[in-house]
């Protein structure tokens, strides 16, 4: 990694927390003056639009989402994978209004992020308390079903920061509360984006993170007993479409995972197989290229 390579790489690490602090603050008056007109769960909302554009702004990013369609008939779970800070900047372009997260007690804390989803009203959860993260949850879905809402919820727990295209085991307790409540889970699914940020291997690229909005999976009549079998078959779809979508695409403008270039280059060998081509080079999908020195990288899908 070149020395220009590291220091935009802590250039922008050192934006992003400059964005989410200046975000943070501006989601507390946010939080306050929506709370003061009576429309407190519109603040998570209008904050995550204003760190999306914000970090569009500065970091180069945006989002392209297929399905939003899916996220019109509430009330409904949306259960995504979680793999790093740009889960955030993912929510900011498609957070339904309405939408409450769920998030560990421990952000709570956190100057001006922390207070502001104290105010907007987040879901907090201690694992080490099991009992009360049931009962907050349980509040949570009330709410959902009482007023038409959203609850947003990261099964795998925390974040995975994965170079492969794969998911952490999923926590059951979303599972459980729209089996009981019988609402909807929408499962949301991001494209790999270690091609985007990756801190074990110095990555900080400008790029497109892919979103596929799954249709609506009914919990009508699931039953308690099969609730275990049915968040394995959802995750089982979700690391599915995280296959067809693959990687974020993305321009190397500081380093690329070492698998992400071997799955860019088999899938561009075995196109050009198909097409009885030589292999020439590397790529990724959606007209955004990953730029090498010396050589292009031009279909990573």
């Amino acid at each position: 990694m070149s020395v220009p390579a590291k220091f935009l790489y802590c250039l922008r690490s050192v934006l992003v927390i400059l964005a989410l602090s200046s975000c943070g603050l501006y989601g507390v008056i946010a939080s306050i003056f929506c709370t003061l007109i009576g429309k407190r769960y519109l603040a998570q909302w209008t904050t995550a639009r204003c760190f999306y554009h914000v970090m569009k702004l500065l970091l180069g990013l945006d989002v392209k989402v297929v399905g939003e369609e899916n996220l019109t008939n509430k009330p409904f779970v949306i259960i995504a994978n979680h793999q790093s800070t740009l889960d955030i900047f993912m929510l900011g372009r498609i957070f339904p209004p309405g939408c409450t997260v769920t998030a560990k007690k421990s952000l709570k804390w956190v100057p001006f992020l922390g207070w502001f989803m104290a105010l907007s009203g987040t879901y907090f959860l201690d694992r080490s308390k099991r009992k009360e993260s049931i009962e907050t949850l349980n509040r949570g879905m009330e709410n959902v079903r009482k007023n038409k809402r959203v609850l947003w919820v990261f099964p795998e727990g925390t974040r995975s920061y994965t170079s492969e295209l794969t998911m952490l085991p999923f926590k059951k307790g979303a599972f459980h509360l729209a089996q009981q409540g019988k609402i909807p889970i929408v499962p949301v699914v991001v494209s790999n984006t270690s091609t985007l940020v990756s801190p074990k291997y110095g990555v900080f690229n400008r790029g497109c993170m892919i979103v596929k909005i799954l249709k609506p999976i009914s919990t009508e009549n699931l039953t308690k007993d099969k609730v275990g079998e049915f968040a394995e078959k959802v995750r089982d779809q979700m690391i599915d479409t995280l296959k067809e979508i693959g990687y974020s695409p993305a321009h190397n403008d500081t380093n690329l995972p070492p698998q992400a270039v071997e799955y860019a280059a088999l899938h561009d060998k075995t196109k050009n197989k198909m097409n009885n081509e030589p292999v020439s080079s590397v790529g990724v999908s959606d007209g955004v290229s990953i730029h090498h020195e010396g050589s292009s990288m031009k279909k990573m899908h």
